[in-house]
């Protein structure tokens, strides 16, 4: 089948075997266990932030999935911005992952990145096979569109060190179980290979 826009308005390259998934990673952490979870996901932030430029690098696309917090009107920018410039818990993951103009983002309802969200389309535009998917929170989010990504027949690669929850407990069941029923890879970023 021929494309009528071959190049998505001139951002996307015209195909890549992986996407590399940034699950909530630009948020406040303005809630009641935000301090926990900042305390594992700044860490995880700076790793993840080397993968990020490597993908960038290799012209591997990179996709923000982001809450949209209940608000139907929300503005992914606007939530960069948020998170950049009005003090908040999750100032410095936000700087440490600032998205690019060359990044794409897709805003999600509820848990998981595929429900009622444009990914599926934008992940078959771009011909993907294979998920890297990474941010917060392992035993949530993470978990949720990793199920759903299973499903779907998607490779599957969860870094063990650029996904974080509450507790390093809670991240590392969450780990195990994509592990084993999902049957994804966790091995530590440093350590995979992207594909172009």
């Amino acid at each position: 089948m021929t494309r009528k826009n071959r190049d998505l308005h001139g951002n996307a390259p015209d195909k890549s075997h992986d996407a590399l998934l940034l699950i909530d990673v630009v948020n406040d952490l303005e809630f009641p266990e935000g301090s926990k979870l900042l305390r594992h996901a700044l860490p995880m932030a700076r790793r993840l932030a080397e993968l990020k430029q490597r993908a960038n690098d290799g012209d591997v696309p990179v996709i923000y999935v982001n809450d949209n917090f209940g608000r139907w009107q929300s503005d992914f920018n606007k939530q960069v911005e948020h998170c950049l410039n009005d003090g908040v818990r999750g100032e410095p993951i936000a700087k440490l992952l600032q998205p690019t103009d060359s990044d794409y983002f897709v805003l999600k309802p509820k848990h998981s990145a595929f429900f009622s969200t444009s990914l599926d389309i934008l992940l078959d535009y771009l011909e993907v096979r294979r998920l890297i998917i990474t941010g917060v929170a392992t035993n949530i989010c993470v978990l949720f569109t990793a199920n759903d990504a299973y499903q779907r027949d998607f490779e599957l690669v969860v870094p063990a060190d650029c996904v974080a929850a509450n507790t390093a407990k809670e991240s590392r069941l969450a780990l195990e179980q994509m592990e084993v029923a999902l049957k994804a890879d966790t091995t530590v970023s440093a350590r995979l290979k992207l594909q172009r």
